[in-house]
């Protein structure tokens, strides 16, 4: 196990001594590095791991890279050099920060790869996220549930949206979800009437909504001109609205043509207001006030030399290693309980949904 450096330690106790700021940095410095702002739920996630990684005394360095990873990598290496003594990574792209890790590495600086797996690295200490796996059985039950409510037998025509393609976890969602959905197009059941299916066809690079709205124009415009699209498996809230948008634009939402059921992730706002409004079915609501709580329960672990708690030490293979993981359960949200996880919960105020 690595530890942090003491020389930095002991010029944060000086530095604390003289009255420096506030926050205690003699507890340490943290740099935490984000993948994007374009997403509320990024931002939520670096809100929550500053507000309590400050509140338990450290010094915290919190960077967006806006889905560019040369700037990503350029912030990662500038935490290294100003002394970090754990980094906390989400990474935009998981297969490109070797080169980074072996620089952390060399200066004794453990890394938490949060939420995103950090592939093709022995320099990965551990791993705080949710049960991936589980997303994508939820999202797909979801649907099914609602197809199949009341007695129906179908067929029914489902389309399948992946995450993307460099992101680890996308393919946890979307193995998740196919663990639900491919038995029943073996049993005939569920139908992909364009044929799309695998990571290979359907993932959606850098998790862009207007990619997904576009994709969903040309399989609508391909193969739907004359039948009925009864459900679009979506990894993320931000492809759903690109495709409730793409699924209006052709007369979806009406009375005589009601909206699909669309699946999601992250219960952002404007997604909840969408379920609630009928466009989308459901969502994923993922604490990430719990994630952060993990991640700061492991920093906390690591800088006293101490174990961090993980519940997981067999799912994730990096490729160079089985990264030593803790996770979180995730929650389906639909109409039906919206108010009672969301509001209940304190994530969020009424006044902000509706």
């Amino acid at each position: 196990m690595r530890f942090f450096n003491t020389a930095v330690g002991a010029i944060a106790l000086a530095a604390a001594a003289i009255g420096g700021p506030s926050f205690a940095q003699d507890k340490g410095y943290v740099g935490v590095a984000m993948p994007t702002k374009s997403s509320a739920r990024w931002i939520d996630d670096g809100n929550n791991m500053v507000k309590q990684l400050q509140e338990a005394g450290y010094e915290t360095d919190l960077q967006y890279a806006e889905d560019d990873i040369p700037n990503q990598l350029a912030q990662i290496e500038n935490m290294i050099t100003k002394g970090v003594n754990v980094l906390v990574i989400a990474a935009i792209d998981g297969t490109t920060l070797s080169n980074a890790l072996e620089n952390a590495a060399a200066s004794d600086i453990p890394v938490i790869a949060y939420d995103r797996l950090i592939r093709d690295s022995e320099n990965v200490d551990y791993y705080a996220t949710f049960d991936n796996f589980q997303v994508g059985v939820l999202q797909a039950q979801s649907l099914v549930d609602a197809l199949f409510k009341d007695g129906a037998t179908g067929p029914f025509n489902i389309e399948l949206f992946g995450g993307s393609p460099d992101d680890n976890n996308a393919y946890f969602f979307y193995n998740g979800a196919m663990s639900v959905i491919q038995p029943l197009i073996d049993e005939g059941k569920l139908v992909v009437k364009s044929g799309q299916m695998g990571m290979d066809k359907v993932g959606t690079l850098r998790w862009d909504g207007s990619v997904a709205q576009a994709r969903m124009d040309n399989l609508l415009s391909a193969h739907y001109t004359n039948d009925r699209v009864d459900a679009v498996l979506s990894p993320y809230d931000g492809l759903s609205i690109g495709i409730i948008s793409s699924l209006k634009g052709v007369g979806y939402g009406t009375a005589e043509q009601p909206m699909p059921y669309i699946s999601g992730q992250d219960a952002e706002v404007q997604s909840v207001k969408a379920i609630l409004r009928g466009d989308q079915y459901s969502t994923i609501f993922k604490d990430t006030r719990e994630l952060a709580r993990v991640t700061v329960g492991m920093v906390n672990a690591l800088l006293k030399g101490d174990e961090p708690e993980i519940n997981d030490t067999e799912t994730y293979d990096n490729g160079m290693k089985v990264v030593p993981a803790y996770l979180l359960k995730p929650v389906l949200v639909t109409k039906d309980n919206w108010k009672e996880v969301l509001i209940g919960s304190g994530y969020y105020t009424e006044d902000e949904i509706e």
